[in-house]
């Protein structure tokens, strides 16, 4: 089924984009430069390349940021195993997702920050790659990559696709727009039936979609500096540590509230940059704090352990059993719980959990995890978990969960192989 031609209001879109162009480029550019990305990586977003095209067919993934990135790493990885003449190229526009995903990047892949969505940038990045398949990972569907992809003969492919309530009132509101976009898509691999019904919706062909579960849960499991893990074991032994991992502003004066002198917290914010400002106010309400971003030792009266670092949370999964993970006591949507339950993690959580409300309502019904209200409730639950028994169980319930749903990522790769030149 052909898509339907761009209607007036992608035409108005193209035409306010070109127009804005200079005025987005000096603006990206400003909040770049503030957040330490160098000027030559920062001519990426207009579509100026800092790394040659590789011979070969070339997938692209654009993934916005940190966790849409590292979601696919296993997904290049086995494309890579599967197609040996394959290369990759990962977009993101974060530059922690940047940092990240350069230190974990499958074979044959590289590293480029996303081209803005107007003339000149998309048209440049284009013709530089000149990718065998476009894939836009959960909800990125940006007008003009789209369009001009499709009417380059680019297969585009839609993976592990999931649309907010928001975003569907939003696309309602401009049908004949949407299904213009959604329709060039040659496959839709959603997380949920909710999703795929969601883009069918919207205009997507039906016979074009499938849903495969929520690539985050077959992702590889997160990196741990063995190097780090003995000296800090050591220093933790014979204590009752557990993590408060992914908090936000609001979360972590709720997090220590919970908090028991008798046990050592271990507290990485999900923006470490954070880091100085969260210590002052621990300190200021009493808790003896060592941040680890100025290297403090972790001391026998260290209460609270600032992990205010990027990329450790493979290690702090792997020293704590218990792990409240933030961004669901303020309404933020919730982060990833299947990277603490791969470590075998106890996961307790809020109850702002729009971005994962499928996968925590099977957690919970797998006895996985656990909604807590509030801080009381927290502590309530860290209290209970202190029994070796119920801990166990959660432990247990967890890594069945996640072990279960490997198979994910082997799904997703043979929706997408078959788009690709033979």
């Amino acid at each position: 089924m052909a898509a339907p031609a761009p209607g007036a209001l992608y035409h108005i879109y193209a035409g306010l984009t070109a127009l804005a162009a200079p005025a987005l480029r000096a603006y990206v550019s400003r909040r770049m430069r503030a957040a330490g990305v160098p000027d030559v990586r920062i001519a990426e977003r207009f579509g100026a390349a800092t790394a040659a095209r590789p011979k070969g067919p070339l997938i692209w993934f654009h993934a916005v940021s940190v966790g849409e990135a590292l979601s696919i790493l296993g997904l290049v990885a086995e494309l890579a195993e599967r197609r040996p003449d394959a290369q990759f190229l990962i977009t993101s526009v974060s530059h922690t997702s940047s940092k990240l995903v350069a230190e974990r990047l499958p074979p044959r892949t590289r590293h480029q920050f996303a081209p803005l969505d107007t003339p000149g940038a998309v048209s440049a990045f284009l013709a530089h790659w000149r990718p065998a398949l476009a894939c836009f990972v959960e909800s990125e569907l940006w007008p003009r990559l789209i369009v001009e992809c499709d009417r380059r003969g680019i297969p585009l492919a839609l993976i592990n696709a999931r649309l907010s309530e928001r975003s569907q009132r939003r696309w309602r509101r401009f049908a004949g727009t949407a299904a213009a976009l959604i329709g060039r898509f040659s496959a839709i691999v959603a997380q949920t039936q909710a999703g795929a019904d969601a883009v069918r919706a919207l205009g997507a062909d039906a016979a074009r979609i499938s849903v495969s579960g929520d690539l985050k849960a077959a992702s590889p499991r997160l990196p741990v500096d063995d190097a780090a893990l003995p000296a800090l074991a050591a220093q933790i032994e014979g204590r009752r540590a557990w993590a408060a991992a992914s908090t936000h502003p609001g979360e972590e004066a709720q997090v220590a509230k919970a908090h028991d002198r008798a046990r050592l917290l271990i507290l990485a914010p999900r923006h470490p940059e954070r880091g100085a400002d969260v210590a002052a106010a621990l300190r200021d309400a009493g808790w003896t704090v060592a941040q680890r971003s100025k290297g403090e030792a972790l001391s026998e009266e260290t209460e609270i352990y600032l992990a205010d670092t990027l990329g450790e949370l493979g290690l702090w999964y792997t020293l704590c059993e218990v792990v409240f993970l933030g961004g669901s006591f303020e309404p933020i949507g919730g982060h990833n719980p299947f990277e603490p339950a791969q470590f075998g993690c106890a996961v307790l959580h809020g109850p702002h959990v729009t971005n994962f409300r499928e996968t925590y309502a099977e957690m919970a019904g797998a006895g996985a995890s656990r909604e807590v209200a509030d801080a009381a409730a927290l502590r309530a639950a860290l209290d209970a978990l202190e029994t070796p028994g119920p801990r166990g169980e959660m432990w247990a319930a967890a890594l069945r969960f996640t072990e279960a749903r490997q198979a994910i990522r082997t799904a997703v790769a043979d929706r997408l192989l078959p788009l690709l030149p033979a």
